[in-house]
C-alpha cells in the first residue's frame, strides 16, 4: 500500500509548531541559536521559554561545545544553524565536543543541499558526504510537513547525537503515515525500475512519475528519511527486486544518498545497475530552488527525462518554473 497522500496540501511554519509543542512534553529541552532564531523557526520557542533559550550570536563553534557541556549536565541541547555552518565552520567542535563523546544533543541543520538562494556560502551539499563519516551520528533528512513535525519525537530516544536536514517556511504534506526512525517508505508503483529519494526531492519524484505516467511508465518508488544508520531490510529486499535503480538526492552525487544506496549494492552483491540523479562535483551559485533543481537535473522534467532513457522512451515534458516553486513552498524571492 503507498504511504502517500493524496490529495496533498501544505502548512506554513510546521516546526514552529513543533519545537513549541516539543519543549512543552519535554522540560530539559534547551534552544541554541546562531544569531539565525526567526530563519531557523525558533524564535516561538524563544518567546516561550526565554530561560531556556540560548543565543550565542555568529559564533557556531562556541555554539556546540556549549551544547556539549549542556547535554553533559542532563539538558537535551536543540541546536538550530542552517547546515553548512553547523557542520563546517563547526566540525572539529561537532566532532571533538559531542560526537566522540556521544552526548544526547540534536543539531538542526536548516538550508540543506540547493535551498536558498543564498550562493555557495549557504548550500550544504556536501553535509551528508562528510557527517556520514562521523561516528554515533545518527542522521534523518525531512521529506515534508509530516516528518519536519514528528521528528524531534521520532529521534527523541536516541541516546546520541542527531543531525537532522530540516525545511522550513510552507510544506507539503505528502505521507500519510508517521515518521519512524529507521524505516523507509513504499511510495508504490511497480517495474523493473527501483527510485529511491530522499527529502525535498521526494516532491519532484512523485511529480516526475506523473509525468511518466503520461507515457505508461511505471516505476517502483521509496522515500529514505534514515540517512544513517542506512539499508533496512524493506529497501535491501526492493534492490534485489529491481533491474535498474535510480536515487535523487538535494546534494552531491557522492557521499550522500545514492553513495549509501552503491555500498548496499556492493555489499547484497550482484545487484542492478545504478544511476545517481544529483549535483554533480561542482558548486552551485545563488538561484531560486526551482531554477537550481532544473540546472542540476533533479526536477521533475529531468527525473522523468533519466528515468524515461531507463526503459527506451524519450521524455520532454515542459513544467512550470514558478509552479514548481510554489508546490516546493521555497517561493522566488525567498530571504535567507
Amino acid at each position: 500500500m503507498s504511504d502517500v497522500r493524496t490529495p496533498q496540501v501544505q502548512r506554513e511554519r510546521v516546526h514552529a509548531d513543533a519545537l513549541l509543542a516539543y519543549g512543552e512534553r519535554h522540560p530539559e529541552a534547551v534552544v541554541l541559536s546562531a544569531d539565525l532564531t526567526a530563519s531557523t523557526e525558533a524564535d516561538g520557542f524563544r518567546d516561550a521559554y526565554p530561560e531556556r533559550f540560548f543565543s550565542v550570536g555568529m559564533a557556531e563553534q562556541n555554539m556546540l561545545g556549549i551544547a556539549g557541556g549542556l547535554a553533559r549536565e542532563g539538558c537535551l541541547p536543540l541546536v538550530h544553524d542552517f547546515s553548512v555552518f553547523l557542520y563546517r565552520r563547526a566540525l572539529d567542535q561537532l566532532q571533538m565536543s559531542i560526537a566522540y563523546p556521544n552526548l544526547r544533543v540534536r543539531l538542526l541543520g536548516f538550508l540543506p543541499g540547493l535551498t536558498t538562494p543564498g550562493g555557495v556560502t549557504h548550500q550544504a551539499i556536501d553535509d551528508l558526504a562528510v557527517l556520514r563519516a562521523v561516528p554515533n551520528l545518527t542522521i534523518v533528512e525531512c521529506g515534508d510537513a509530516r516528518e519536519v513535525a514528528e521528528v524531534l519525537e521520532a529521534v527523541h530516544d536516541v541516546d546520541g547525537p542527531v543531525y537532522l536536514r530540516m525545511l522550513r517556511g510552507r510544506l507539503p504534506v505528502l505521507f500519510d503515515t508517521p515518521l519512524r526512525l529507521g524505516e523507509d517508505r513504499d511510495l508504490g508503483g511497480a517495474g523493473d525500475v527501483l527510485l529511491i529519494s530522499t527529502g525535498s526531492c521526494t516532491l519532484e519524484a512523485l511529480a516526475a512519475r506523473e509525468l511518466l505516467a503520461q507515457h505508461g511508465v511505471e516505476v517502483a518508488h521509496r522515500h529514505v528519511s534514515t540517512i544513517k544508520p542506512f539499508g533496512t531490510p524493506a529497501l535491501r529486499a526492493a534492490l534485489t527486486r529491481a533491474r535498474h535503480v535510480v536515487t535523487v538526492e538535494n546534494h552531491l552525487v557522492t557521499g550522500g544518498l545514492g553513495s549509501a544506496v552503491a555500498e548496499v549494492l556492493a555489499e547484497v552483491g550482484g545487484g542492478p545497475p545504478l544511476m545517481r540523479l544529483g549535483v554533480r562535483d561542482v558548486y552551485a551559485h545563488g538561484a531560486t530552488q526551482a531554477t537550481l533543481f532544473a540546472e542540476h537535473g533533479i526536477d521533475a522534467a529531468a527525473i522523468a527525462a533519466a528515468l524515461g532513457r531507463l526503459v527506451g522512451i524519450d521524455i520532454a515534458p515542459v513544467v512550470d518554473a514558478d509552479e514548481r516553486a510554489a508546490a516546493i513552498g521555497t517561493g522566488r524571492d525567498e530571504a535567507l
